[in-house]
């Protein structure tokens, strides 16, 4: 499990390092977007893997491993607006943003340890595919606990799915690094 703990680190890393320069470019204009906001935008990059995937070619340069990182940004971006709540203007320096962004990336690999423990590291026996749909349905379950306000009877709550997301986008870019390398 220490490969699985230096990959996930490594592919965190690499998300991070884009959502700086982005960060630079914009600033944390992101600062405006409400929770549905947030997780339609994922439900966006989720459809195109969805569709890439189905259809096998793209006709957008970009491909499969930059809308996953894409999902592991909003993610945290997410994590963070729901720590923070939505406001109608950048309200938070860049060095903020990155410290609330690592915060939330240390709980979501703490999280990611554990359930790996647990599950014996079965992510690694898993298709692509798989996280992608897996990803889909808990955006599904996101939209249906938004419509409930939250309040859930049994259910696990929009942060734990977020992070359940970005889990299942790392597992999916170490899955697509490794076999680049295969």
């Amino acid at each position: 499990m220490t490969e699985t703990n230096q990959e996930f680190k490594q592919v965190l890393a690499m998300c991070r390092e884009l959502f700086e320069k982005k960060l630079h470019d914009y600033g944390a204009a992101w600062r405006i977007l409400r929770i549905p906001s947030v997780t339609d935008q994922i439900f966006i990059k989720a459809k195109r893997i969805r569709s890439l995937q189905t259809k096998g070619n793209a006709q957008i340069a970009e491909g499969i491993s930059s809308e996953f990182i894409a999902i592991v940004n909003y993610g945290l971006i997410g994590l963070i607006q729901l720590s923070m709540k939505p406001t109608m203007v950048t309200d938070i320096t860049e060095e903020k943003a990155l410290e609330l962004y690592d915060g939330f990336a240390q709980a979501t690999y703490d999280l990611m340890v554990k359930k790996n423990h647990d599950y014996d590291e079965a992510w690694r026996n898993m298709r692509i595919s798989s996280y992608t749909d897996l990803i889909l349905m808990k955006l599904y379950r996101t939209k249906q606990i938004e419509e409930l306000d939250g309040n859930t009877w049994a259910s696990e709550g929009i942060d734990a799915n977020y992070q359940d997301m970005i889990n299942y986008s790392v597992f999916a870019l170490i899955k697509l690094e490794i076999e680049k390398e295969g």
